[in-house]
C-alpha cells in the first residue's frame, strides 16, 4: 500500500441527510488508514433538507473535512466539477454519498496506482432496478461508440485518477453525463482505466434521481453536445 498517495475525495450529496454522515466517516476513517495526506470535499448541491447543516457539523468536527455549497440544485456533474474544482490533492477519488458504496473499497484503487494514472469500480453485482440496469447498458454502450472510451460500467460512482488528467479543461455536462466527459478527456491524453469489480448495494435511505425522466433528457442533450465538441476538437 502506497501510505504517500494525497487524495481529495469529493462527496456530491443531494438530499442525503439519512446517509451522509456515515458514509463520509466510514470514508475518513478508510483513507486515514491508506492514505498519506487526504481530505474529503463534500458537495451540497442545493439540498432542500439537513445535508448542509450535517456537511457543515463534519467540517467542524474534523479539519479534513470541506464544503462547497451550491444555493440551487446544480446536478451531479455540476456537484462532481466544484469538487473537482476545490481539490488540493494530487489524485481526485470520488463516491456517491447514498450508501451503495463501501467506502473501504477504495483501498482497492489505491493498490492499482503503482501503474496507472487513472482506476475505476465496476458494479459487479449491481443492485439497482432493473429499469436502470437496462438504462445502465444502453448508456454505457453508447458512450464506449461515440467516444472510444474503454469502460465497461461508465457511470459507476467509485473512481480514483492523478488530478493532471483534469488540468485545464472546462466540463461542459452539469448532468449525468460527467462521467463519460471523465473518461473522454482521459482518453485524448492516453490514458484508458484500469477497472476493478466494487461492491453495489441496494439503497436503504433516501431518493435516488438517477433514473427519472429530466435526468435521462438531459443526458441525451449533453451527450450530442459533448459528441459535437470532440468532433469539431479533432
Amino acid at each position: 500500500m502506497d501510505r504517500g498517495l494525497e487524495i481529495s475525495a469529493v462527496l456530491p450529496a443531494f438530499n442525503e441527510d439519512e446517509n451522509l454522515e456515515a458514509v463520509a466517516r466510514d470514508l475518513i476513517k478508510s483513507l486515514a488508514r491508506v492514505a498519506g495526506r487526504f481530505e474529503v470535499i463534500i458537495v451540497d448541491d442545493g439540498s432542500a433538507d439537513r445535508t448542509p447543516e450535517l456537511a457543515d457539523g463534519l467540517s467542524r468536527e474534523n479539519k479534513a473535512v470541506r464544503v462547497v455549497h451550491h444555493p440551487s440544485n446544480k446536478g451531479y456533474g455540476a456537484a462532481l466539477v466544484s469538487g473537482f474544482k476545490a481539490a488540493r490533492m494530487d489524485w481526485i477519488f470520488f463516491m456517491d454519498s447514498d450508501g451503495q458504496f463501501e467506502p473501504a473499497e477504495v483501498e482497492k484503487l489505491i493498490e492499482l496506482t503503482k501503474a496507472n494514472d487513472f482506476v475505476a469500480g465496476f458494479r459487479a453485482n449491481r443492485a439497482d432496478p432493473w429499469r436502470r440496469l437496462a438504462y445502465g447498458k444502453l448508456f454505457s454502450a453508447i458512450v464506449r461508440a461515440l467516444f472510444g472510451v474503454k469502460a465497461r460500467d461508465v457511470n459507476c460512482a467509485f473512481k480514483l485518477f492523478k488530478k493532471e488528467l483534469i488540468e485545464g479543461h472546462e466540463f461542459i455536462t452539469g448532468g449525468a453525463l460527467i462521467n463519460a466527459e471523465l473518461l473522454s478527456v482521459a482518453k485524448k491524453k492516453g490514458v484508458d482505466p484500469v477497472e476493478t469489480p466494487v461492491t453495489h448495494k441496494p439503497r436503504l435511505a433516501g431518493h435516488s434521481t438517477g433514473g427519472s425522466l429530466m435526468v435521462i433528457l438531459r443526458a441525451g442533450r449533453e451527450i450530442i453536445e459533448l459528441w459535437w465538441r470532440a468532433r469539431k476538437d479533432n
